[in-house]
């Protein structure tokens, strides 16, 4: 990525921000992953009755008694116009501006004198929104025909949009986090959304890094949101994806590689990094968690649009390896999809050694939804933050729930204990169920 680029301007990560099932905020998040605590549990969110897998990722400690106290008294009134995920998104982003010194305790706006605001954009990635039900139950009830219970739709304009909250559309537009954000901050700069799935946030990652490279901004606030534990979306992941069963024990149902895993874990939550100018951050003294040095994306389907997994990651991860001007040899680990579902493990096990040839047997490989399951289009920031804040204490995270080696998946998983390293280098992948695959490179400092 880099190498395109002859300007001498260089990308780091200056601030990180979490809103996870196993923490929000980076003291929580790190505790979580050092303790090897997972976020999975059985669904408090909705009624979960009538699931086959009642089990996920939620973000307990964010709920409505509790939203109030992570967003700025003089914000609290912006909370009526968001739904969860636009909520855990701006929580994120907020976090992450002020872990990266910059953020002023006055209504959340960056603090006078510190940075160009005209030079600081917003890089967001969401999943589709989904009203939940009760949003539109009372104006689809008032157009019930009385005896048939039939959805008469000639009456919705007299009968039904009146019955409507006026602000419903806001609530749910997926590039209302990067608004909210850009607002919010006074972020002058870019402004983009991305709706990629589960490959929005290394797509994400690559666009900011490439928008601060050609100098059209010195930050980026860069990050994702989603969820796929929602009333719609859980029973949209019942019908498409291959979910784990194991309701017994939630903390043990997400395998990612071993041999006895049965299929991802429904979960929410949202991740930003601020990237920044390499001179611009030492300039104003702050602290590098690590630098971004390639990127690549790819999506390979057949004529009749069935995607083709192994191609796509393995492309994926080519462009991010060329685009950094690094050897497969030289990457420290590969921190996974890790998806735990029979097929999709198979299919990345084997695009990682078409992309990695002799050295795919022998880097650490991690995978983080082992934690908290697949949030959709925030996990791969989420994932990559797992990375950063592992390598900030010299160590590889482990993946849970890894105990017996698949043969059809290759890879030396990191397990049981983290793994002492010194090179900082690592590559993260992402896929979604449409066959669209991204990665970034990226080294911790």
């Amino acid at each position: 990525m880099n190498s395109s680029y002859d300007n001498g301007r260089r990308v780091v990560i200056t601030g990180l921000g979490m809103v996870s099932p196993i923490g929000i905020g980076l003291e929580k998040f790190w505790a979580s992953l050092a303790a090897g605590q997972s976020g999975v549990a059985r669904i408090g969110l909705f009624p979960p009755e009538g699931l086959v897998s009642q089990i996920g990722g939620e973000v307990r400690e964010f709920n409505d008694s509790t939203e109030k106290d992570f967003v700025h008294k003089k914000k609290r009134k912006s909370l009526k116009v968001m739904c969860r995920e636009i909520k855990l998104g701006y929580v994120a982003a907020m976090l992450a501006l002020a872990d990266a010194g910059i953020l002023g305790s006055e209504e959340e706006r960056i603090e006078p004198g510190k940075i160009d605001v005209e030079r600081l954009g917003v890089e967001f990635g969401a999943n589709l929104m989904l009203s939940p039900p009760e949003a539109l139950k009372d104006a689809c009830f008032a157009c019930l025909e009385p005896e048939s219970n039939r959805f008469i739709m000639d009456t919705w304009g007299g009968q039904g949009m009146g019955k409507m909250d006026p602000l419903w559309l806001l609530q749910y537009l997926p590039n209302m986090p990067a608004c909210h954000i850009g607002i919010s901050a006074d972020a002058r700069g870019p402004n983009n959304s991305l709706t990629m799935a589960e490959a929005s946030g290394n797509i994400a990652v690559g666009e900011a890094t490439h928008i601060i490279l050609r100098d059209s901004a010195d930050m980026m606030v860069t990050g994702t949101t989603g969820t796929t534990l929602h009333p719609i979306k859980s029973i949209h992941a019942h019908l498409w994806n291959v979910l784990a069963e194991e309701n017994s024990d939630p903390a043990r149902a997400c395998r990612p590689f071993d041999k006895n895993r049965t299929g991802q874990v429904v979960a929410e939550g949202a991740g930003t990094m601020i990237l920044e100018e390499e001179g611009h951050a030492r300039k104003r003294g702050a602290k590098l968690y690590g630098r971004v040095l390639g990127s690549g994306s790819a999506c390979v389907v057949d004529k009749n649009g069935n995607p083709d997994y192994r191609r796509s990651m393995e492309l994926a991860m080519r462009g991010a390896l060329e685009g950094s001007g690094i050897d497969p040899a030289d990457i420290g680990h590969i921190n996974a999809h890790g998806l735990a579902t029979p097929q999709i493990d198979v299919l990345e096990a084997e695009a990682i050694h078409a992309a990695f040839g002799a050295s795919a047997g022998k880097v650490p490989v991690t995978a983080f939804k082992s934690y908290w399951g697949n949030p959709g289009a925030s996990c791969g920031t989420l994932e990559l933050i797992g990375s950063i804040a592992g390598l900030q204490h010299g160590v590889v995270m482990p993946t849970l729930n890894y105990e017996t080696p698949d043969p059809n998946c290759p890879l030396n998983v990191v397990a049981g204990k983290p793994l002492e390293v010194s090179n900082k280098r690592f590559l993260k992948l992402s896929v979604t169920r449409q066959g669209q695959a991204s990665a970034v490179v990226a080294e911790g400092v």
